[in-house]
This record gives structure tokens, C-alpha cells and sequence, in this order.
């Protein structure tokens, strides 16, 4: 194997060895403890500017393959990876969520942790993780890259270790990730049983001789209890809310981008490749999933007062939104889901890294309370925050309202009229409590002295992503044409 062998393999090497080398760094780089703290004139080994740098070179030269991707080219590394233009677009997604990801820690980590360096070992190796999972083809690679994400996400999501709330959210996403591997692996193991092959492309033989055995049935329904778990579909998500309110911004920012998207991609092509859920029981268990998960997510919604478990609950029904496109014919699945998913993760990152913008060292902005007369305080975080409301909530002229479009135009396609009924009511009761932040945000300020102690001031790392992120929010909503072409020539990988 020649070095030119490696080149597509970049976007798993290089977030991996950059995580190595800022391990390195932190033995052995020497700095000085800032001044007013109890170590001030001591020697130390730490350097969080550069650690930040080099996560972002790592994540920046993890695009290099992106750059002459051809979308009919593909790459094979053995039976476990299918690196391919629908996989390197997913590959590309979840390095740039990271890259926005790292640019709103800096700061967010510079107000709160002495030592956070670490934050980007675990983030880069969750990264490389999620990339191998977008281009899984076998349930081996499936797998490890599961674990690689998901063990880093423990320890990311109880990373302030003198927060109460961080600590308890951690435990809870370790035991409960714990049992939804084990339903996972179970499922993968009466699957393979069934058919003797763990390779997606071998499965789908399989699923058209004896897609509707009872074992192959089973260990499916496992896949789905497992994998519902990661994508905090109902009935799998009562750990969503207390993790996403108890965990760091970033890290949730990154959990509820990076980990879904990663999962989502190596479900749409594990269904693409076996046709798994044309099976008439398997088919009638997501749609009643989908309208399980809209129904709790937008309604629990309504109920709270916390901004971290309205966003929380928010994805539980967007992951419901996106089942109708696992659900719709081959033709019109790829595009939907791809769609929806580019226009979540942009609009989700954005709404996060406003939270993390706003976030001071004794506390996230959790309460409404908090963003009450926001506009008048910060009217550039605010107006960013709106935009990215307004996309979940599907307004014209976002991302998001594009995204909607193709997701019902796959469900009419399909016939899947239930589906598209719950996704326009559900998208209606989710509009009230969107409506609620922005109505405290535009609401007069509160007496003096009763404001909410002042947020920091935002860096211009974080106002680069920010602004970014707005700017293609409304270029994927107004002109969404050449993404569209893109993911259309993608699409014919998975057919």
C-alpha cells in the first residue's frame, strides 16, 4: 500500500493523530498558570490556544479527500468500509460540525476549566469515531465506531467534574448506552446467525430470501431498540433531556449534531443496501415510533421553562421527523434524509453555540429568564438564535423549511399520508414553543437590578462560526439548488 492509499482514509487519520499529538503536547509543551490563581509561578505543560489550533489543522486536513470528491468514486478498504461520495459527504459534515464545535469551546473552556485540553482529545477521537460509522459497511466497523464515539461522549458529557448536574448526566448516558449496546449487539449476533455475514451488501441477499424469519425479524428489532437509544427516538429517550441540560454547551452541541448525523448515515445505507424495513411488521414499528417520538418530543416541549430541555426535547422530534425519510422509497430516501440532516445539524449547531455564547463561568443560560430582553442586551446573538428557531420550526427562506419540503415530498411519494398528517401537526405545536424563547428574547428588560448577571463577552471564534452558520442557513434555504444537485449525484451510491 502506497502513502497515496491513505488519502481517503484522512478523515479518520487525522482527527486520531492530531488527538495523539495534543496528548504529546500536554507532557511536554511548558507554560506558566495564569496570574490570581494559587499556581500563579508555577511551571506547567499546558497550552489551550494550541491545542485548540491543532484540533482545528487535524479536523481542517481531514477535508483534503472532500476536495476532488467525485460523486460516482468509490473505495473499498476491505468489507468494513465504503468510502464513497454519499460517505465522504457525511465524512465532510461531521468534520465541519466538529471544526464549529471547536471554535465555540475556546472560549466557552477559556471562562471555565484551568486545564481543558483534554476536552479536544476526547472531541477529535469522538470525531474520528462518528467517521468511521458514517462509512460503515460491515456491523464490525459498525460497532467500533459506535464505542468510539459513544465512550468519549461519557466522559465529554460529565467533563465540568464540580458540576452536580454534569456528573449525574454522564452516569446516566453510561448506563443506558451501556444497555442499548447490549440490545445492539444481540441484534447483530441473531442477524448474523440468520444470514452467516455481518457485510451490509451480503445482509441484503439474505433479507430476499428470508427477510420475514423470525430470527432476522428479532434481531432487527434489537438494531432498532439499540440504535433508538443513539437517536433519542421515543420510547428510547428519557436520558435526552437530563443529558442535554446537565452536559457542557459544546458538548451537547456536539452530541446532538455529530452523533446523530454519524448514526443516521450508517442507518440510511444499512436500509438502502437490505431493504430491511420493507418488511410489513418492521415497517409498522417505525411509523409508530415516528409518531410516538413527534408527539413527546413537541409536547413536553411546551411544559418547560428550561431553553437546554426545550432544544432537548426539540430533537426527539426532529429524529421522528427523519424516520419518515428511512421510511420513504429508495428513489427519494437519500435526498431527504441527507437534506434534513445537513439543515438540522447547521440550524441545531446554531441554537447550541448561541447557549454557549451566553454561557458564563458559574453556569450555562439555561432559563428563559435568562433570554428574557436578550435583543436589547445582545441583538447579534439574539438575531442568530432567531434565524436558527425559525429554521426547526420550518419558516420559508431557512434550511430547515427546505428540508421539511423534501421530507413530506418523500412521504407523499411513498404514501405515507399518516406520517405526513404528524409531521405538519407536530410541526405546527413545535412552532409555540420556538415562538416562546423568541417572544422573551424581543420582550421588554427587566428592572434594574433584576437582570440576569451579564454574559461574556462573545470571542471571534465563536462569532465566525456563528456568523457562518447563519450565512448558510439562509443560502441552503434561499438557493438550495446546487446542494441539492450534489446530494441527488450522491444518492446513486446507495441504489
Amino acid at each position: 500500500m502506497s502513502p497515496l492509499d491513505l488519502i481517503p482514509l484522512l478523515p479518520i487519520i487525522a482527527p486520531a493523530a492530531t488527538a495523539v499529538a495534543i496528548l504529546l503536547i500536554i507532557g511536554f509543551h511548558p507554560f506558566e498558570f495564569p496570574q490570581g490563581g494559587p499556581e500563579h509561578g508555577r511551571r506547567g505543560r499546558r497550552n489551550h490556544a494550541l491545542a485548540a489550533t491543532l484540533s482545528l489543522v487535524g479536523l481542517a486536513v481531514g477535508f483534503v479527500p472532500l476536495c476532488g470528491m467525485s460523486p460516482t468514486a468509490s473505495t473499498r478498504v476491505g468489507s468494513l468500509l465504503t468510502l464513497d461520495g454519499y460517505a465522504l459527504f457525511f465524512a465532510g459534515l461531521i468534520l465541519a460540525a466538529s471544526f464549529v464545535v471547536v471554535l465555540l469551546s475556546h472560549g466557552y473552556l477559556q471562562r471555565r476549566e484551568r486545564q481543558p485540553e483534554e476536552f479536544y482529545v476526547l472531541l477529535l477521537i469522538a470525531t474520528a469515531g462518528a467517521v468511521v460509522l458514517a462509512t460503515s459497511s460491515h456491523f464490525v466497523s459498525f460497532f467500533l465506531g459506535l464505542e468510539m464515539l459513544t465512550v468519549s461522549l461519557y466522559t465529554l458529557i460529565a467533563y465540568e467534574r464540580a458540576g452536580r448536574n454534569s456528573i449525574e448526566a454522564g452516569i446516566k448516558y453510561l448506563i443506558l448506552a451501556a444497555v442499548s449496546a447490549a440490545f445492539l449487539l444481540f441484534g447483530m449476533a441473531l442477524i448474523y446467525a440468520e444470514f452467516g455475514t455481518m457485510e451490509f451488501s451480503k445482509i441484503a441477499h439474505g433479507w430476499t430470501e428470508h427477510g420475514g424469519s423470525l430470527l432476522a425479524l428479532a434481531g432487527m428489532a434489537m438494531i432498532i431498540v439499540g440504535v433508538g437509544f443513539k437517536l433519542a427516538l421515543a420510547p428510547f429517550h428519557m436520558w435526552t433531556p437530563d443529558v442535554y441540560q446537565g452536559a457542557p454547551a459544546p458538548a451537547t452541541a456536539f452530541l446532538a449534531t455529530v452523533s446523530k448525523a454519524s448514526v443516521f448515515a450508517v442507518l440510511l445505507r444499512y436500509i438502502a443496501a437490505t431493504g430491511a424495513t420493507e418488511a410489513g411488521s418492521l415497517r409498522v414499528v417505525l411509523i409508530l415510533i415516528a409518531i410516538l417520538s413527534m408527539f413527546t418530543g413537541n409536547l413536553l416541549a411546551l411544559m418547560q421553562a428550561s431553553v437546554k430541555r426545550i432544544l432537548a426535547y426539540s430533537s426527539i422530534a426532529h429524529s421522528g421527523y427523519l424516520l419518515i425519510a428511512l421510511l420513504a422509497t429508495r428513489e427519494y430516501a437519500p435526498l431527504a434524509a441527507s437534506y434534513y440532516l445537513l439543515a438540522y445539524v447547521v440550524t441545531t449547531l446554531g441554537a447550541w453555540g448561541v447557549v454557549t455564547a451566553l454561557s458564563n463561568k458559574d453556569g450555562d443560560a439555561d432559563s428563559l429568564e435568562d433570554y428574557r430582553g436578550l435583543a436589547w442586551r445582545r441583538p447579534w446573538l439574539s438575531g442568530v438564535l432567531t434565524a436558527m428557531l425559525f429554521s426547526l420550526a420550518g419558516i420559508p427562506l431557512t434550511a430547515g423549511f427546505v428540508g421539511k419540503f423534501y421530507l413530506l415530498t418523500a412521504g407523499v411519494a411513498g404514501g405515507m399520508w399518516l406520517l405526513v398528517i404528524m409531521l405538519v401537526v407536530n410541526s405546527a405545536i413545535g412552532l409555540f414553543y420556538y415562538v416562546r424563547i423568541i417572544v422573551a428574547m424581543y420582550s421588554q428588560p427587566r428592572p434594574a437590578g433584576t437582570e440576569p448577571p451579564p454574559a461574556p463577552r462573545t470571542s471571534p471564534a465563536a462569532s465566525a462560526a456563528l456568523a457562518g452558520l447563519l450565512f448558510f442557513l439562509i443560502w441552503f434555504g434561499v438557493y438550495p439548488g446546487p446542494l441539492v444537485g450534489l446530494l441527488q449525484s450522491l444518492a446513486g451510491n446507495l441504489r
